[in-house]
């Protein structure tokens, strides 16, 4: 795919992913007029003949972009083949170990600097959490792990207990914070967060924690335009069309909201 001219794709996505409405309040007119916030995006990736790419794109800093990068905190052990492995060492080509099928061939690693806010509170989408040693079990995990904001953990949805019982759920891990065995850290300086994408959706073992893969999500061609949708499939040279990233390996919660469900 090529990738589409970033002023471009930037400019016309902006009109076609926003209708103003005559009647809608001066405020929220004004709001939707705003420039866009930008920011850089590193990523490695197998291109489909193989060849690896490496680049940094610049890219809205929207939800559905940010949360393709933000899973994992510098020096993150990912359980490979070859034992365990720092998640910035990681290359796409290498084989990560997989709950659903074993080893798989790592296709494609995002990253991105989180930048906390000089001037005020540091907003949600800027801070991670910190899984203490054992928080959910032996083992789980073996030693302080950091996530970010973009961190899906397999674990029971005791919120949904009626419905679903124990079976596990993609939990976003900022939601299981409890000030005892799972932090809410806000970062005094940038850091650097990861996220892992392979051929279909599934979990990996981050530091003893079955730690979902890169997925957007069911439909989520929907919430953009198509020159928006050009812009984010660009990002992902093994990916051509919304649908060739699979189904989803577990129902999981949505990151925005602990309501709901993203069906499997």
């Amino acid at each position: 795919m090529t990738t589409p001219s970033l002023a471009a794709s930037l400019s016309v996505a902006a009109r076609s992913s926003t209708y103003l409405r005559p009647d809608a309040p001066d405020a929220v007119q004004a709001a939707r007029r705003r420039p866009m916030v930008m920011r850089k995006y590193q990523i490695s990736a197998l291109r489909p003949d193989g060849e690896m790419r490496q680049t940094e794109q610049i890219g809205p800093a929207l939800p559905l972009f940010e949360a393709a990068f933000s899973a994992f905190a510098r020096s993150t052990l990912i359980q490979t083949t070859q034992g365990p492995v720092a998640v910035e060492d990681l290359l796409p080509g290498d084989q990560v170990e997989t709950v659903e099928y074993g080893p798989t061939e790592l296709l494609w690693v995002g990253s991105m600097t989180l930048v906390p806010k000089s001037d005020g509170p540091t907003p949600p989408e800027a801070r991670m959490t910190r899984i203490m040693p054992e928080a959910f079990g032996m083992g789980k995990p073996m030693s302080n792990v950091m996530f970010g904001p973009g961190a899906r953990v397999l674990a029971p949805a005791t919120h949904l207990r009626q419905q679903m019982g124990n079976e596990p759920i993609l939990t976003p891990v900022r939601h299981l914070v409890d000030g005892n065995g799972v932090i809410e850290i806000m970062p005094p300086r940038p850091v650097t967060v990861y996220h892992l994408c392979l051929a279909r959706h599934a979990t990996i073992n981050a530091g003893g924690l079955s730690v979902e893969s890169y997925h957007p999500g069911a439909g989520f061609e929907r919430k953009m335009g198509e020159k928006m949708l050009g812009l984010f499939l660009s990002f992902f040279p093994h990916i051509k069309a919304p649908y060739e990233f699979g189904g989803l390996s577990h129902l999981r919660l949505p990151l925005v909201s602990p309501g709901g469900l993203e069906v499997a």
